[in-house]
């Protein structure tokens, strides 16, 4: 019976690595853990600088401040979670915020503030230290894309001469470490390591996985479904982080979500070892295109600007929003990460509805739909004045966002085949460095301007990019083949292209065929 059983799991195996379902299923969880990796810090960043650093310096700064017998407020000590959102926290004499208390406006009791709707002075006090922390954020949050878009070309070339399996490990141990990092680091300094590294592990996720799935699915329409698959599992890790991130800090402290996710990425490192044999060098058969000559194709820079505009909304909201929300409305922690939430619902549902869709309805047109609404949706973001108000602008946003992102991948690896030699590492590199721009640029710049001009216009300036950006999406509409292609794409190709329309029926043929073809890649 034992050696009966050795065979059976060996051929269960091999049928494993020949299944192009089961690479799309690593593909799909490598980007899951990636991206609740992004955003579960994003709620709890803020708040944890805000109660280590300011409210941690203040508490150790007011036991030595001698207390007036003619002060109406009287000095609380500090508490990480309780004294976050408590009117009657700040207390360093001096500061503006206590001056003010004491010319009159503190009738409240000190040490009972009401349970009720919170009035704009029970927000988190400190109003400098908030505007500084939107640039340290941002920097911080920027620090991620701004690593793995120097890294991305190299990874790009890396899988060229390897290929993807390798490189997708070594994505997985990087994003490990980073993980733990994260788990421990109490200073920003540590923090600001722990993204970087992520960015790193990204790249080699990203790179490899997406180029993986283009080499493995060449028919155009099963790659954008592959694709719209492959980004539901960054959209259900966008959804699942933010939340997962505020409801685990509150309740069970900074380092959970942490330890959480690095058990989650250990078993994805397993699956890997399963299905992908990483220690296999099996490099292109073809030299690729140089990610120069990509760079010189405008409209292989149409989409990449496509995806680099529709993606810095978001980024810049990440940092930016909680600490408007703080101050604003006077949110809790928990709240802070939920605000995502419509936003992440949505992109699932608009990744894996697109994916379909686009490709009959035109992915440039969805495109080009995709980042008007975009743009509207930012435009009415600060229009909200509480939690509920959030839910249409941010749902509406990352509807938008999957529309733009599963229609401008397919189309990254359509332009490879198209217009140059059809090895995806270089062009899905470029793709996300523009991804990994617009979170670069995003809140880099966005805590800036929210310092110099404020939260509404970081809004209208960048809703409106994107509306302005939108036309331009018309020129993927045709793209010219060149002329030795045109007769494989004639028969590889379901979008229509200039110099393929008189030969649909060729193409209408082959798919009558598709499910013999499919066998012999199993095989």
């Amino acid at each position: 019976m034992p050696s009966a059983a050795v065979p059976t799991a060996r051929s269960w195996l091999a049928r494993g690595r020949a299944s192009r379902g089961l690479a799309l299923a690593v593909v799909f969880v490598a980007l899951l853990l990636d991206n609740m990796l992004l955003t579960v810090v994003v709620p709890i960043i803020p708040t944890f600088l805000y109660a280590t650093e300011y409210e941690g310096a203040n508490s150790s700064a007011a036991p030595r401040q001698p207390e007036s017998p003619h002060s109406t407020i009287k000095d609380p000590p500090f508490s990480p979670v309780s004294s976050y959102f408590d009117t009657s926290t700040i207390t360093t004499l001096g500061s503006p915020s206590t001056m003010e208390l004491q010319k009159g406006t503190s009738t409240r009791q000190p040490l009972h503030p009401p349970v009720s709707s919170p009035s704009p002075n029970g927000c988190p006090q400190g109003e400098e230290f908030l505007m500084q922390e939107n640039v340290r954020v941002g920097l911080l949050f920027a620090s991620k894309a701004l690593v793995q878009l120097l890294v991305n070309p190299s990874v790009g070339l890396l899988t060229n001469r390897i290929g993807y399996h390798i490189p997708m490990f070594i994505g997985f141990i990087i994003m490990f470490l980073s993980t733990l990092m994260f788990a421990f680091s109490s200073t920003y300094t540590l923090l600001f390591v722990a993204r970087a590294l992520q960015g790193v592990g990204s790249s080699f996720s990203s790179v490899a996985g997406l180029g993986m799935l283009a080499s493995i699915y060449t028919d155009d329409f099963e790659r954008g479904n592959a694709m719209g698959i492959a980004l539901g599992g960054l959209a259900l890790g966008v959804l699942i982080g933010a939340p997962f991130g505020s409801v685990m800090y509150e309740f069970m402290g900074k380092a959970s979500p942490f330890l959480v996710l690095a058990f989650l990425a250990l078993l994805d490192g397993g699956l890997q070892l399963c299905i992908l044999q990483p220690s296999k060098v099996s490099p292109e058969s073809t030299r690729g295109t140089p990610v120069l000559t990509l760079l010189r194709d405008p409209y292989v820079l149409v989409a990449a600007g496509a995806l680099c505009f529709s993606n810095m909304g978001v980024a810049m909201l990440e940092p930016t929003l909680p600490i408007w929300m703080m101050q604003t409305m006077c949110s809790p922690k928990w709240q802070l990460g939920m605000a995502f939430l419509p936003a992440s619902i949505s992109y699932l549902i608009g990744t894996n509805l697109f994916g379909l869709l686009a490709n009959k309805m035109g992915r440039w047109l969805c495109s080009l739909i995709g980042m008007v609404v975009v743009g509207i949706s930012l435009l009415c973001v600060p229009l909200a004045k509480n939690i509920y108000g959030l839910i249409g602008p941010n749902g509406g946003l990352g509807f938008a966002i999957g529309m733009v992102d599963s229609s401008m991948m397919p189309i990254m690896g359509y332009l490879v085949d198209l217009r140059h030699t059809s090895v995806y590492g270089n062009v899905y590199a470029i793709a996300d460095v523009a991804f990994c721009m617009g979170f670069a640029i995003g809140p880099s710049t966005g805590g800036v301007i929210v310092r110099a001009i404020g939260f509404p216009w970081l809004m209208v300036i960048i809703g409106v990019t994107n509306i302005a950006y939108a036309p331009l999406c018309w020129y993927l509409r045709s793209p010219p083949a060149k002329e030795e292609k045109i007769a494989i794409l004639s028969q590889e190709c379901s979008m229509q292209t200039k110099s393929s329309t008189a030969q649909k029926p060729l193409r209408d043929f082959l798919l009558t065929d598709n499910t013999d073809v499919e066998a012999e890649n199993v095989e």
